[in-house]
């Protein structure tokens, strides 16, 4: 098991929490990653763009579950999200993230 691996199933108890609650789901990878296969219910805003869309995540009033391809992206953009006073999970990369929710 991968240290990434190890972290992210810590969180699952706290993802499956904020999905119950309707979280949203922002992916953060590239323009290139969105294009070639994203999950149906996320919303890419890129971790370059993420400060500038803080103000539109917060009128969204959802917690907020961040995930990139291996979940170091995700990590900087819960830790941004946080700062923000947002509350934010890192879901970790799109494969375990798509497991946890299939």
């Amino acid at each position: 098991m991968g240290i990434l691996n190890f972290f992210f199933k810590n969180n699952r108890t706290e993802i499956k929490d904020f999905l119950k609650r309707g979280a949203v789901i922002i992916d953060v990878r590239t323009e290139l990653e969105w294009e070639q296969g994203h999950l149906n219910n996320a919303i890419h805003i890129p971790l370059s763009d993420l400060k500038n869309q803080i103000d539109d995540i917060k009128q969204l009033k959802k917690p907020v579950i961040a995930h990139c391809k291996s979940g170091v992206r995700s990590a900087r953009a819960t830790k941004l999200l946080k700062f923000y006073k947002i509350e934010a999970v890192n879901g970790g990369g799109i494969a375990d993230l798509k497991r946890l929710i299939d």
